[in-house]
């Protein structure tokens, strides 16, 4: 079997120990796996399935070189064939997701976690990498009153390209 090429994440520090380091180890197609929780469903809402969701995907992340000298860069991130969003940080711990603000830290265990609140809810996200071409997040939507009302988690596999074989290419 021939061996894999080596993606310019492979090359990085891991896991990655500045956040410039961690969004451009973001970058890359991956398969996604996503499970989806309501929290709040009321215990006699049946005894059905509506409370969970699993679905799988495929996810483009691009690392979005920095604006200005204080930035970290961004990352540009959508379902594989749609419009990417775009997820702008700053070297202070504030990033923007379109029109929505927020503030990011990067944790001494290698994890990366994303806060936004508007008043009505706050989601927390944390992400991070068990292997180079493994990455996992965690998702919790907290109401006002600071009850959980939906989480996820989804776990993520870099796709990984295989150069051509002598033979294919002949």
């Amino acid at each position: 079997m021939p061996p894999m090429t080596q993606s310019a994440s492979d090359t990085a520090a891991f896991p990655p120990d500045t956040i410039e380091g961690f969004l451009r180890f973001c970058a890359g197609e991956w398969m996604s796996l996503r499970s989806r929780f309501a929290l709040d469903t009321p215990d006699d809402a049946g005894e059905g399935d509506e409370w969970h969701s699993s679905e799988r995907g495929e996810l483009v992340v691009t690392y979005l070189e920095p604006a200005a000298a204080d930035s970290p860069g961004g990352l540009s991130v959508g379902p594989k064939g749609e419009a990417p969003r775009h997820l702008l940080f700053s070297g202070d711990g504030a990033f923007s997701a379109g029109d929505r603000q927020g503030r990011w830290q990067l944790w001494p265990d290698g994890s990366l976690e994303l806060l936004l609140g508007d008043g009505a809810a706050e989601v927390r996200e944390r992400i991070w990498f068990t292997k180079p071409n493994l990455r996992l997040r965690s998702t919790v939507e907290n109401g006002a009153d600071g009850s959980p009302s939906r989480a996820s988690f989804c776990s993520e596999i870099r796709r990984v390209s295989r150069p051509a074989s002598p033979a294919a290419a002949a």
